[in-house]
């Protein structure tokens, strides 16, 4: 191990782990149902920056996840303090975007998976601003049904309470994170049929709606490009029908 994952091991266990426990008080349910060793993909709902923190810290094992690449290429002592942070807790530095972009993504995730690692996803994309649950997006499938990794579907509760979107300065509150039972998703079909991605995805997206209680939005979750979009997302006057894009 080198020494700067050597670091981040000891920062996220020793000080950050430990830390978020007493400022949160998490309620974890169905710890045993992550598996202790081989590829599992955690799948969440995703309502608050403080989500992947939350999932990595709280989940029995050691987990991965995608984050912006700006996070680590900062200069000065915050971007240190940034790269020690994400690093910490598990975060793999990726450009974001669709396309050529979005499968390095999904690569870069099967890799871990490839070497017997836990890796969680947000199948809605991008974080919930009404707090509806959003159509998944068929990567996870895809991730799953190639690598054969099982799916552990993964609700959090309270972190939007905890960091609001547009909220810079976490506050107090306190966290649930469920981890229901694994699924199988390989009856689904091959990785290469896109109705085996999308039955497989939305039969993850139902477990994760199943455990959180969050009304389906029943469309896809396309980051407002606009203030008064944003402001019709917060009311719930957005048409179900809007922002669906072609697997």
């Amino acid at each position: 191990m080198s020494g700067s994952s050597m670091f981040a091991t000891v920062l996220g266990r020793g000080v950050v782990a430990p830390l978020a426990r007493v400022l949160w008080r998490p309620r974890i349910v169905g710890r045993k149902n992550v598996p202790k060793r081989g590829a599992v993909i955690l799948a969440s709902n995703h309502r608050s920056f403080i989500d992947s923190p939350a999932i990595t810290i709280m989940a029995p094992r050691k987990v991965s996840f995608l984050a912006k690449q700006e996070y680590f290429t900062g200069t000065g002592f915050r971007g240190g303090v940034s790269r020690a942070f994400f690093g910490a807790i598990g975060a793999i530095g990726v450009e974001r975007g669709a396309g050529a972009a979005a499968q390095q993504a999904l690569d870069l995730g099967l890799a871990r998976l490839q070497e017997g690692e836990a890796f969680a996803i947000y199948p809605e994309g991008t974080r919930s601003l009404d707090g509806r649950i959003y159509r998944g997006r068929t990567g996870v499938a895809w991730l799953a049904l190639t690598s054969g990794a099982p799916v552990v579907p993964v609700a959090l509760t309270g972190t939007e309470d905890v960091q609001p979107v547009g909220s810079r300065v976490p506050k107090l509150a306190r966290v649930t994170i469920e981890f229901g039972e694994p699924l199988d998703l390989s009856s689904f079909g091959e990785a290469s049929s896109g109705r085996a991605r999308r039955h497989a995805t939305d039969a993850v997206m139902a477990a994760i709606q199943a455990m959180s209680g969050q009304e389906p939005a029943n469309a896809y979750n396309n980051p407002p490009a606009t203030i008064v979009e944003r402001v019709r997302r917060a009311l719930h006057r957005d048409d179900p029908s809007e922002a669906v894009e072609p697997d």
